[in-house]
């Protein structure tokens, strides 16, 4: 059975445009996102879920700013402003987002001491998030990923399901990017071609 999921990454408050780590027209994505989901008879979620004391937040480290590099626990983590708090506003899916297709919501990032971009593991592969156990469990073969960002969640989700042994597509206007570069979003697709996800359509 080759049935195929759609992935949709992250799609919170806290990444569109107004929440504390907004994505530049992330929200722009949502009714694609949602028009999409209807070509799948499986479609899951990935959500941020972060404790409050997470590692990643620049805020838990004295003298840190959104956008340095530290070590944390042996991986370069970088910096970035409190988001995604467990239980907040900012954690909560868009309300635009249709959430009655998701069969299934992975968190991630629960993990206080590694953050984690991917919705298949940890940066630092050292935990499964469960989420690419359960694809295989349901048959599933192929994923397409969507969501938010583009160059982090979006690409590792991808990259990670990729070597987890799905095929992979990641359609253009199903995403945006951070861009803490300008060039990061065209610098994310490269990655993800080279390593053989398959992305569609041109930039929105």
């Amino acid at each position: 059975m080759n049935r195929e999921a759609l992935i949709v990454v992250d799609i919170q408050n806290d990444f569109l445009p107004g929440g504390a780590l907004a994505v530049n027209q992330g929200d722009e994505i949502v009714p694609f996102v949602n028009e999409l989901m209807d070509s799948f008879d499986l479609v899951v979620a990935t959500q941020d879920w972060h404790p409050a004391n997470h590692g990643s937040f620049a805020a838990n480290h004295h003298g840190k700013k959104p956008g340095e590099v530290i070590d944390l626990n042996g991986l370069p983590q970088i910096m970035w402003p409190v988001h995604c708090v467990q239980g907040s506003k900012g954690a909560e899916f868009a309300s635009a987002l249709n959430t009655s297709k998701f069969k299934k919501v992975f968190q991630k990032g629960t993990d206080a001491t590694i953050d984690s971009y991917s919705g298949l593991f940890d940066n630092g592969k050292r935990k499964s998030t469960g989420l690419g156990e359960y694809l295989k469990a349901e048959g599933v073969e192929k994923v397409t990923v969507v969501g938010l960002a583009a160059d982090y969640c979006v690409k590792f989700t991808a990259l990670d399901a990729k070597e987890f042994g799905f095929e992979v597509v990641l359609p253009k206007a199903g995403t945006m990017a951070v861009n803490l570069q300008p060039d990061d979003f065209e610098k994310a697709l490269k990655e993800m071609e080279r390593a053989g996800v398959e992305v569609r359509g041109g930039k929105k």
